[in-house]
């Protein structure tokens, strides 16, 4: 696998958003439920064209999740279950103290269509607006993934 950016992609940061209908539940659910630290809002800012959004990181990483909403009433596309946004936790004690946290916030986990990840120990959960949070016990790229169960 290679490490680095190809010289002709000179990547600084990413970025992936989503669209919700659910601002607020969503907002909670990343921001409060699960834990993810709000790098940036914003709601009814002119400067954003109508658009309400928050972006979501893990401090010290160029990595993010935008979600936005936009309409009256906003739409956004089904929810499939491989389109998935991985947390990749450091081990099984690290998955599990997320599921405890979640649990207790009233979140249940939800089933797999890829049984490659409740093979490998991960749990899935749903957000508000149905897209899927897998949470792997492994850190893609440093640790091998566990063997099925």
């Amino acid at each position: 696998m290679t490490a680095t950016w190809p010289a002709h992609l000179d990547v600084g940061a990413v970025r992936f958003a989503r669209p919700t209908a659910a601002y607020e539940a969503v907002l909670a659910f990343y921001r409060d439920d699960l834990g993810l630290p709000v790098l940036a809002a914003w709601r009814g800012d002119a400067g954003h064209a109508g658009y309400d959004g928050a972006v979501f990181g893990l401090p010290g990483t160029p990595v993010h999740m935008e979600i936005t909403q936009h309409g009256d009433p906003p739409r956004v596309p089904e929810p499939h279950p491989e389109n998935q946004l991985v947390l990749y936790l450091r081990g099984p004690e690290a998955v599990a103290a997320a599921v405890e946290r979640l649990e207790a916030r009233g979140h249940r986990p939800v089933a797999a269509a890829n049984p490659y990840w409740p093979q490998r120990g991960a749990v899935l959960f749903a957000d508000p607006d149905g897209w899927l949070v897998v949470l792997a016990p492994w850190v893609f790229g440093e640790d091998p993934p566990p063997r099925p169960a």
